[in-house]
């Protein structure tokens, strides 16, 4: 007896690393493969398991607001950095004055500590080649173009509703008029006669573009890029008016259980070569001093980049996504 009670207290000890395993809750709302292979790595080099939820950044803002008074997640990683700022706003995320996160220039990260940012991508618009031919229709390269009556129902473009890129399309036009949002308004209701439909996700149309099941799609180039990469006979085309852009961050969320473990995730993925590395496959332009740049990304360079003020665009969002809602949205049938 005194025999098997020692073997089963051997075991019992070595099965507590198994059981005790370290982990931190996280919501992402960067690209779902990114995120899977960024936590990934993460847990390889530290041991800590990241449980994650992907989600576009209106739904993070939700998700967030609906367990305020019990939060389930301690980091936000990625989405566009204006609902990052809404989530300061809101008081659903909370300062971390990270040691490493000071090597992110001032620009790109919140003088109260509240985010930091992590890459930038342009707004540009994305064709299906094959697609357009068949359609006798040319790749849209202005704001302008995206208007004409041959391009009713060829447009597609994720919901502001949800989405931090449909978002930026908002502020991106606000810039172009000059802060004269009535122009702005009366251009996306135009601009609703030719959209068949508004996705969730940012993204979401380059699967729908790749396959030629709508001809023109509009979000960031990272995204485009990739398909591209992946061997879709596509056109990314820059409006010659401006192009807003993300930026990309990551939050702590106010009240997260796993502070201790959020932050060592947030430090890493600001610092870690092996973060930075897996952010350049994908495309996108890291903002980190020294970060590697991906030869196939587009480079700002190549399009007409508008100067924003990213603190109005993130104060503002609640009340320019509610306009939309309550003369576009609301009225789609």
């Amino acid at each position: 007896m005194k025999r098997l009670g020692m073997v089963a207290a051997i075991l019992m000890i070595a099965s507590v690393p198994f059981w005790s395993q370290e982990t931190v809750n996280a919501y992402a709302s960067c690209d779902e493969a990114l995120a899977k292979q960024l936590f990934t790595q993460f847990e390889k080099e530290t041991g800590i398991h990241v449980n994650f939820v992907r989600l576009s950044g209106g739904e993070a803002i939700s998700r967030m607001e609906a367990e305020k008074e019990n939060p389930q997640a301690s980091v936000w990683v990625g989405g566009v950095g204006l609902d990052h700022i809404s989530g300061k706003v809101k008081g659903l995320t909370t300062p971390y004055k990270s040691r490493v996160a000071d090597t992110i220039p001032a620009m790109y990260r919140d003088p109260e500590n509240y985010w930091t940012g992590l890459y930038i991508g342009p707004i540009t618009f994305f064709t299906n080649n094959a697609r357009a031919k068949e359609l006798g229709i040319t790749a849209p390269t202005s704001w302008a173009d995206l208007l004409k009556p041959e391009y009713k129902g060829l447009i597609r473009v994720s919901s502001p509703m949800t989405s931090g890129t449909a978002y930026t399309m908002i502020t991106t036009l606000r810039y172009i008029y000059n802060g004269d949002e009535d122009k702005v308004f009366d251009y996306l209701k135009k601009l609703d006669k030719n959209v068949d439909q508004y996705t969730r996700s940012g993204a979401a149309y380059t699967a729908a573009v790749a396959t030629g099941e709508i001809p023109i799609g509009i979000g960031f180039a990272h995204d485009q890029v990739k398909m591209l990469n992946q061997g879709v006979d596509a056109t990314i085309t820059a409006p010659k008016e401006g192009s807003g852009y993300e930026l990309a961050a990551m939050s702590m969320i106010k009240g997260g259980k796993d502070q201790v473990n959020g932050k060592k995730l947030y430090d890493w993925i600001v610092s870690s070569k092996s973060s930075q590395d897996i952010f350049a496959s994908y495309y996108v332009l890291l903002v980190a001093p020294g970060a590697p740049r991906n030869p196939k990304a587009l480079p700002l360079s190549a399009v007409n980049a508008l100067e924003q003020d990213l603190v109005w665009d993130g104060e503002n969002k609640d009340r320019l996504v509610t306009r939309w809602n309550n003369e576009i949205g609301s009225l789609r049938k």
